[in-house]
């Protein structure tokens, strides 16, 4: 198995200096390895603190402070988590113009934290680190609205509209980003390989973005533990740790 690896993986090295304009793809399991907490690991704390629905949140000043709580109960329990090489590498593959952005289920800010631009990073599902008014968009700081919060127990309104304000996350029945989504599909249409790392590849409609490419003619390439339903079109899947994969790629000579 180990002989399978690393061939595996020197074919994503050919496959990655043959390509002139990659996309990758990130879902939670690349940043598992830095701490992050997923969804469907048995005994997630995701799965006490469950995210709300948009709507309840909208509808209900209890549940608004229901769904602080648990956001700031789920912050503590990655607080200070830190990109790791599978992140770096990524970063590095834009930092060389050879990637021109990111594609992100993550809500965790690592990727920018890592050195990717924030206009390099196209976030599918939002953002946990700061927070926007659902009328206005402003955007609001977790450092102000946390102390606040736990010193009234108060849900936090906007300084600028006074409209409820909400993790910048994407919720159960919220639209998606549209402008994000279609910045996606048309790098997804533009590239020559397609890279996912870490994803299960079960959550639509993002999940439809490697077929995208696929179909385009993009090679296409899974990083993941565990088996996806698009396993048998990728031209290579590799079932490991990002980190253990990509760290190679983060550390050779340019």
């Amino acid at each position: 198995m180990q002989d399978e690896t690393e061939d595996a993986i020197a074919a994503l090295h050919a496959l990655l200096d043959e390509a002139d304009s990659i996309v990758s793809f990130t879902g939670a399991g690349i940043s598992t390895e830095s701490g992050v907490p997923d969804f469907r690991t048995p005994g997630s704390p995701w799965m006490v603190n469950k995210p709300i629905p948009y709507d309840a949140f909208v509808e209900s000043r209890e549940v608004r402070i229901e769904a602080w709580r648990r956001k700031f109960t789920m912050d503590d329990h990655y607080r200070g988590a830190a990109p790791n090489s599978g992140h770096q590498a990524l970063a590095r593959l834009v930092a060389e113009g050879r990637s021109p952005a990111i594609v992100t289920q993550n809500i965790d800010g690592l990727h920018q934290a890592s050195g990717v631009p924030e206009d390099k990073v196209i976030e599918l599902h939002g953002n946990g680190t700061y927070a926007t008014c659902l009328s206005c968009g402003w955007r609001h700081e977790l450092a102000a609205i946390r102390p606040a919060f736990e010193a009234t127990g108060e849900p936090p309104e906007c300084t600028i509209c006074a409209g409820p304000v909400k993790s910048a996350t994407i919720s159960f029945g919220q639209a998606m980003p549209q402008e994000a989504m279609k910045r996606a599909q048309g790098f997804a249409l533009e590239c020559d390989l397609f890279l996912v790392v870490g994803s299960s590849l079960v959550v639509y409609p993002a999940a439809t973005l490697p077929v995208i490419a696929k179909r385009q003619g993009a090679r296409l390439v899974i990083l993941n533990r565990e088996p996806t339903e698009l396993d048998p079109v990728a031209d290579l899947v590799i079932r490991a740790e990002s980190g253990a994969v990509l760290g190679g790629l983060a550390s050779r000579p340019g």
